[in-house]
Parts: structure tokens; sequence; C-alpha cells
């Protein structure tokens, strides 16, 4: 009993070094791959798909389109530059509702912290970790650096991860070349990417693209990218 209490209490000091060393690396170097990749992975062997291979291509901000970053932007938080990890609103917002919905409330920034370093899921657990992982690379990382990892771990389709990965399997083409309408649809499948396809769009996905292009207008275009200094 107390050699399995020592190992956890290791374990419990380890964990919390693994994803600080992973905040400071990772503000300069590509993310090999994230958690939820390797949960996805994972799961696929231990349920008998030999055939799943999670795939993720590393591509720098310069070389995605301004359309990709503006449309994440656009349709998953508006806010992205203004706030520091949170946005208290849509947190409030989401309590008072009926379904609580945790992920309506998610920016992009928490959004980051769960695919890289955490597992897929709702839990007030996860949800506590992702808080405090949160507030390290909205501190140590700037706003340019998490929208770039985003892109790159984002998941867009059964092992379809980052952007590179998601314009060569639906549009034929790199990420730097993804036109609005493109972009539009591969943000349109982000709330849920196993049940929505960009390849198949369903009727609700297209309203969807809609609806995202139009706020891409609303918030400015190229231009709030360049004023926030996100591209």
């Amino acid at each position: 009993m107390a050699r399995c209490k020592a190992y956890l209490l290791r374990l419990l000091l380890v964990i919390p070094g693994v994803w600080l060393t992973g905040i400071v690396a990772f503000a300069f170097l590509p993310v090999p791959f994230s958690a939820v990749m390797v949960e996805r992975q994972l799961g696929a062997w231990f349920g008998g798909n030999w055939g799943y291979v999670a795939h993720s291509d590393w591509v720098s901000m310069d070389q995605i389109s301004p359309w990709m970053a503006l449309a994440v932007v656009a349709s998953e938080d508006q806010k992205f530059p203004e706030h520091w990890g949170f946005d208290v609103d849509a947190i409030q917002s989401v309590l008072d509702s009926e379904g609580k919905r945790m992920r309506g409330a998610s920016t992009l920034s928490q959004q980051t912290a769960k695919n890289v370093f955490l597992w897929d899921g709702r839990s007030w657990l996860r949800k506590g970790l992702e808080a405090g992982l949160t507030v390290g690379i909205e501190t140590v990382w700037s706003k340019r650096r998490i929208l770039t990892v985003y892109l790159n771990v984002a998941e867009f389709g059964p092992g379809v991860f980052g952007v590179e990965e998601a314009a060569q399997r639906y549009f034929r083409k790199p990420a730097s070349r993804l036109t609005p309408a493109e972009a539009a649809l591969l943000a349109a499948v982000l709330p849920s990417p196993l049940r929505f396809s960009a390849a198949a769009p369903s009727g609700y996905v297209r309203q969807r693209q809609q609806w995202i292009q139009r706020q891409m207008r609303q918030l400015g275009g190229e231009g709030f990218l360049r004023q926030h200094r996100l591209h």
C-alpha cells in the first residue's frame, strides 16, 4: 500500500511537470501529436479497427489561408483577440441554460489546451484541468501561436487532424490555398467532426457554412486578422 501511494504521488508530480514542459516547448516547436489524436488512435486499435490512422501534417501560420484563421474565430470564438482564455459571458449563459452545453462556453484557447494535453469528454474534472492549462498557454503563448496550434490539432473528421490534412483530404489542395467558402465549410464541422462531414455536408452544415461566411464579412475580413496580429 505504501508503495502504491508513493507511485501515485510521483505520478501526480510528474504529470504537471510534463504539461508545463509542453507549454514552454510548444511555444516554439511544432506539436507532433495531440492527446486527442492518441486517444482516437488507441481507441481504434482497442476496438479492432486496425485500418484507422490519425493523420496530421504541421504547417506554420504563413502556410495557412487567412480565411481559415478567420473562419474558426468567426464560428468558434469571436472574442478570441480580447479575452484571457475565458469568455465569462458565454460561461454564464451556459450555466443559466437548461442544457448546460460545456462546449458552448469553450474558447479557442480552452479547446487548444484540451486537444493538446487532455482527453476528450465533458467531465468537470477535465474542465478543471483544462482551465489551468488554458491559463498556462495564455500566459506563455501569443494569440497567434494559440491559433496556429489550434488549426494544426483540430479534428476535422475520422483520422483527419489539422487544417493541412483536411485541405488535402477534402479539397486536394494545401491549406494556404483555401477559399473563404472552403474555410467556412471546414469550420462548420468543428462542433462535431465525427458527426458532420465536410466531404458530404448535410443541409445543416451548409447552413452553418453560410452563417460563418456572413460572420467573417461582418468581422471585417482579413483586416480583422491584421488588426489583431493573428495572421
